[in-house]
């Protein structure tokens, strides 16, 4: 899988699917090796994929995109996670998004500012596939 932005349907009939119509998924990281993992297993999992390396990049897609969710590293060069769920947060569409903070910060105040800054999930990286399959099936 390229990290190129563009866009990745999910394979063909015989691949899982979600239970709801096709949803879109955008995955932001800085790190090629992780965002094209998780790009791939979230298109393996049947979601539409897009990925940005920043945080200019995440909101340069969001706007025409419109993702059902976003996996967002919290640590990104130039413009935090934090920035990005903030900006997508104050789009007309951005309220219904369901915003994923990655990231390696465990403790109770860093979840505390994911839920500050908007975000409805702190996952700790790298994700489970499972903790991913039933936020993306959510």
């Amino acid at each position: 899988m390229a990290r190129a932005p563009g866009l990745r349907a999910g394979g063909d009939a015989s691949e899982p699917r979600p239970a709801r119509s096709l949803r879109r998924v955008l995955v932001v990281d800085d790190h090629d090796a992780v965002l094209d993992s998780l790009g791939m297993l979230v298109e393996a999992l049947g979601f539409e994929v897009r990925t940005a390396a920043d945080g200019a990049e995440a909101i340069a897609i969001t706007s025409g995109f419109q993702p059902h969710v976003v996996l967002l590293d919290l640590s990104l060069r130039g413009m935090s996670g934090y920035e990005v769920a903030r900006r997508i947060r104050s789009e007309p569409w951005g309220a219904g998004v369901t915003l994923v903070a990655l990231t390696g910060w465990t403790d109770e105040e860093d979840r505390q500012r994911t839920r500050e800054a908007g975000f409805d999930h702190h996952l700790v990286k790298p994700p489970r596939a499972s903790d991913l399959q039933r936020i993306l099936m959510g």
